[in-house]
Formats: C-alpha cells, sequence, structure tokens
C-alpha cells in the first residue's frame, strides 16, 4: 500500500489530486522500502533513470495507471503506476525509449496493466526506430492474476522479437530476474549484469533443490559471474549499477538508432595513415608460441580505443566494437592466447551472434584471422561443434554489409573459409607476411603425405623435419593464397591502420543483398 493516504476526490480538486497522486507515483513502494533497496546496494527504479539519461531529459509515460486485479486482496492495494516507470528520454542527445521495473512495489512483479506500459513504448520505439533499454529488477509474474500476467510476458516476448534486427534492444538485469522473466532479456541484443546483486535463472534455488536435490545458492546458480564467464548469457558484468548504466551509454555510442541509420560518426584526431611499427615484430618466430591479439587491435584502432563485448566467455575469439577514422565497427578476432585461438562450440556461437547484430546495424566488420583450426576431441563433437560451427559459417556468409580480413598468422583448413574468406563475400582480404594459409598446420600435413618416406627414411626424424621446413616454405605462407586472387595484398604490419582506412572508405556505402525469401533456416 502506498504510505500517502490520498484526501477522497469529492474534498479536493481535480488538480490537487492529480499532484497528489503523481507524488505518491514518485514513491513508489515507500519510503521504507526505499531505504530497504538502498541497503541492498541497490538504486531505485527511478534514481536509475536519473543515471542512464541526460539530465532533465525523462519524460514519463503512464504514471497514474492503475492494476485491474481484485481477487488476493489486491482490491486494497494502490500504487500509482503499478510499479514500473516507462517513458523515454536522451542519452548523449539521442532519443530512446526505457523501462524501469521498481522492485519496492509488489517485488517489482509484472501485472497484465504494466507489461502493456512496456509493450505501448516497444510499439512506439519500433514505429519511430529508437533504442528500447530495460532495467529489470523484479520477482517475476505476479502470482495474484495468474495467466493474465503470464500473457503479459507472451506480448513483451513478441514485441522482442518483431524488434529484433529493428533497433537495438539493451537489457539490463540489476536484481533478480527469474522464469519466464529471464527470456526477454535473452531475445535482446546485449545482456548486462552487476557482480552480488544481479541473479538470472528459469527456476530458483528452492526448486531446483526440491526437483534436482541440488543445493546452490543465488550467486552460484545464475549470478553475474556464472553468465558472463559460463552460460554466456550475460554479455557485459559491472562492479556496479553505475557503471553498468555507463557501459550502457557507451556501447549505445557505437550503435544506430535503428536499421535504416547509419552509426553515429565521431570525429579523431588519430591520423587515417598514422603508422603501428610496434606490428611488425609482434608476431613470434616459433609458430607455436602466443602473441595477445588484443595488442593488435588497440594499436590499429582510432585513439586506441576499443570496447570488448562477452570479455570473459569464450575468450579464445574477441568481439566487440572500435571506430576507424570516426567510423564504427566490429571487430572479430581470434585469440592466440587461449586455446591457441582454435574455434569450438562456444567461440562460434558469441561471433556468430555478434557478426549478426553488425549485420542488422549496418556495422562493417573487420575480421583478425588466427586460428589452427576447429577444436578437436569426443566433447566438442558429441556437443554439435558441426552445428554450432555452421552458425558462424551461415552468420557470415549472410552479412551483407562491408566486411574486412586481416590474417596474421594462421589460417587452416575450414575455419579459413569460415572467417570472412574471400569466398564467402569478404570484400576486402589482406595478410601479413607471417601468414599461414593451408589445409593443415606443416607438420600434420607431412605425417600425412609422406608417411611411407618418412617410415622408410634412415634418420625419420631429421627426414621429418626436413619435410616440414619444406612444406611451411612452399605452403604455409600467404603467396599461394593471393597468386589466385583469394587476397587482396600481402600488406606490411605496420600499415594494417592505413589500409584499412583506405578499404573502408572506398566500400562504405557498398550495396549487396541475399536473395528474396520470409527468413533463412540457420542451424540453430
Amino acid at each position: 500500500m502506498t504510505e500517502k493516504k490520498l484526501t477522497p476526490q469529492e474534498e479536493i480538486s481535480s488538480q490537487e489530486l492529480i499532484e497528489a497522486r503523481r507524488e505518491a507515483g514518485q514513491l513508489g513502494g515507500g519510503q521504507h522500502r526505499i531505504e530497504k533497496q538502498h541497503e541492498k546496494g541497490k538504486l531505485t527504479a527511478r534514481e536509475r533513470i536519473q543515471v542512464l539519461l541526460d539530465p532533465d531529459s525523462f519524460e514519463e509515460i503512464d504514471p497514474f495507471i492503475k492494476h485491474n486485479c481484485h481477487d488476493f486482496g489486491m482490491d486494497q492495494v494502490d500504487f500509482p503506476g503499478d510499479g514500473f516507470v516507462t517513458g523515454h528520454g536522451k542519452i548523449g542527445g539521442r532519443k530512446v525509449f526505457v523501462f524501469s521495473q521498481d522492485f519496492t512495489v509488489l517485488g517489482g512483479s509484472l501485472s497484465e496493466t504494466n507489461a502493456k506500459k512496456i509493450t505501448k513504448i516497444m510499439d512506439l520505439a519500433i514505429k519511430t526506430g529508437h533504442p528500447i533499454i530495460g532495467l529489470n529488477d523484479s520477482g517475476g509474474a505476479r502470482i495474484q492474476e495468474g495467466v493474465a500476467s503470464l500473457g503479459g510476458y507472451a506480448e513483451i516476448f513478441l514485441r522482442n522479437t518483431l524488434a529484433s534486427g529493428v533497433i537495438p534492444q539493451i537489457s539490463a538485469i540489476l536484481g533478480p530476474c527469474a522464469g519466464g522473466a529471464v527470456y526477454s532479456p535473452a531475445i535482446t541484443d546485449f545482456v548486462f549484469m552487476v557482480e552480488k546483486n544481479s541473479y538470472m535463472y528459469v527456476t530458483g534455488p528452492e526448486v531446483t533443490k526440491t526437483v534436482t536435490g541440488e543445493v546452490v545458492t543465488h550467486d552460484s546458480l545464475g549470478g553475474a559471474a556464472i553468465h558472463s564467464e559460463q552460460s554466456g548469457v550475460a554479455h557485459f558484468s559491472a562492479p556496479s549499477e553505475v557503471n553498468c548504466l555507463e557501459q550502457i551509454k557507451t556501447l549505445l555510442s557505437f550503435l544506430p538508432d535503428n536499421n535504416v541509420d547509419n552509426p553515429p560518426f565521431v570525429a579523431t584526431k588519430d591520423p587515417a595513415d598514422r603508422l603501428c611499427p610496434q606490428l611488425n615484430t609482434i608476431i613470434p618466430e616459433d609458430p607455436e608460441k602466443p602473441y595477445d591479439m588484443k595488442v593488435v587491435i588497440e594499436d590499429i584502432f582510432d585513439d586506441h580505443q576499443f570496447f570488448e563485448v562477452h570479455k570473459n566467455f569464450a575468450r579464445n575469439i574477441i568481439v566487440g566494437f572500435a571506430r576507424l577514422n570516426g567510423r564504427s565497427v566490429g571487430i572479430i578476432a581470434n585469440q592466440p592466447k587461449v586455446l591457441a585461438g582454435t574455434l569450438d562450440i562456444d567461440s562460434s556461437v558469441k561471433a556468430a551472434r555478434f557478426v549478426q547484430f553488425c549485420d542488422c546495424f549496418n556495422i562493417p566488420i573487420i575480421t583478425f584471422e588466427d586460428v589452427p583450426g576447429f577444436l578437436p576431441g569426443t566433447h566438442q563433437e558429441h556437443q554439435g561443434i558441426i552445428r554450432n560451427g555452421a552458425k558462424l559459417l551461415y552468420a557470415y556468409c549472410e552479412a551483407t554489409v562491408p566486411k574486412l580480413t586481416v590474417i596474421t598468422r594462421k589460417a587452416y583448413g575450414g575455419a579459413y573459409d569460415v572467417m570472412s574468406s574471400k569466398h564467402i563475400r569478404g570484400d576486402f582480404n589482406y595478410a601479413w607476411p607471417t601468414a599461414e594459409i593451408a589445409v593443415m598446420g606443416p607438420r600434420g600435413a607431412v605425417e600425412i603425405i609422406f608417411r611411407d618416406q618418412i617410415a622408410s627414411a634412415d634418420d625419420p626424424e631429421q627426414e621429418r623435419e626436413n619435410l616440414i621446413d619444406e612444406y611451411r616454405k612452399k605452403f604455409a605462407n600467404p603467396l599461394v593464397a593471393a597468386e589466385k586472387g583469394y587476397l587482396d595484398d600481402i600488406i606490411e604490419p605496420a600499415q594494417t591502420r592505413r589500409r584499412l582506412s583506405q578499404a573502408l572508405e572506398l566500400i562504405e556505402k557498398k550495396r549487396d543483398s541475399n536473395p528474396a525469401k520470409k527468413h533463412g533456416n540457420p542451424p540453430l
């Protein structure tokens, strides 16, 4: 119940009644519950909006809405706005729609009515072409309303799906998110979580214990670390709510408002033709020795800035946003420091989703390739590396945005094809002189091709090493691919920023399309 008791309508003016209702709505569940929210280290629904949006830019929609449930004593419960704050405002001067769930009002539970508040602004966001941001802090469906609440979730899920690929959708999990509530964030483009206070799970610890006998905590079942490092559900994990909301602002700065607009252009003083001399020596002479691909990325792009996505999940591949001569670009790169940069199930799915997002929103894709192949083993095969690896292949093949590729070292086997090769509509494909492009690594190839010759040699080990050296000189270099036109040029590493800038400027307005169809059928 609201702490402020309203004077009967017949005894006060309409204006006074309106202002009293508005004031009650501002208090949410009341001062006591607001204090409890703060004790948990959490902001209130309205405080979150104030941190997220530009000052004085928020305009609320439906502040007076009331629930329509009369069972289980709900006819005595009256919170103006019904626990959700919805409206529009600006971030960096750009218009956005936002909803914020208020945990101080009935645990932020979803009702038929406040679901309609969310779907109203979702419909407006789709029609007007502005991003939508959801600040989630909810105990789930309002039990007193039964199926009406469940129907509200389904209405939201539908609009998440219809908005997908039309406007950016961003979800912040700032408290519990359980049951059917988790599927709306899962459909959106990016999910943020906060350490210690954020939880996502289909069934909570109590139900899990009852059904399976497992004893787990909220954090070990569905905390920020679990979903940002193991499940991949969360793209970002933040130490605090304020940091989380600041990260959302940064992410949005790389994204267009919708699928028709181009990404924002941010002028830079970093010269497009700046050389990167340290890249000439970053590849170790030993082909088995790793190096950090993030150093390559940060050296090349504007002001040495890189905004990484899914940083702690499937770390053998890197994805994120940067700017090249002021233009937003999406980066996909193998990471030799982790699993030698091989592609496995998680990294394939991670990169595929990122490629699809960039293609939806007109963000050019730049790929840095150093991949010895797909990760072998029974676990990967039995869990579906074929099907999941094909997701990345499908995403790259389908993408029609500008696609630039740089092979820094290894590009072996089917992984060479997958990583935005010329054969799947790569626009400009470059290689460094250190690139090795072949069906497989020299040692493996020699073991197969020259098995008999090695076995019959007087000194098998020396014969093997001689053949490996011969194979590497002949095939494990970029010349054969360049001679066939599969590479547009072999470039000096220090020239990479300059060459990529030139190429992107040339093809930023390219036009490409796929055959007319309702939609494809990717290997989900």
